[in-house]
C-alpha cells in the first residue's frame, strides 16, 4: 500500500472538471485508489464520492493506493496533482 499527502493547487478547488479528469485517470489502473480528506475516505473512481469531499485550493489530502499496479498509479497521481491540475 502506498500513501502520499498532496496539497491541492487548482485555483478553483477540486470541482467537476478536474475531478472528472482525475477519475478517468484513476480508472485506468487495477489498484484500489482512494482519497482521504479530513475524516472521510472515498474511492477515487467515484465522481460523486470525490465531489462530496469539497476539497478547496491549498487543502491537504491523502491518496491511498493498494494493488498490483500501485507504483504506476501513484506515479500518475503525482504527475496529475503536482503538475497538471494547476492548468485546469
Amino acid at each position: 500500500m502506498l500513501t502520499k499527502t498532496f496539497i491541492l493547487q487548482c485555483p478553483i478547488g477540486l470541482h467537476a472538471r478536474p475531478a472528472s479528469i482525475l477519475i478517468s485517470e484513476a480508472e485506468k489502473f487495477k489498484s484500489e485508489i482512494s482519497i482521504k480528506y479530513k475524516a472521510k475516505e472515498v474511492s477515487l473512481k467515484s465522481i460523486i464520492g470525490v465531489m462530496t469531499l469539497g476539497i478547496k485550493t491549498d487543502d491537504s489530502f491523502e491518496v491511498i493506493i493498494s494493488g498490483e499496479d500501485e507504483d504506476l498509479a501513484m506515479n500518475r497521481m503525482e504527475k496529475f496533482f503536482d503538475e497538471e491540475i494547476k492548468h485546469l
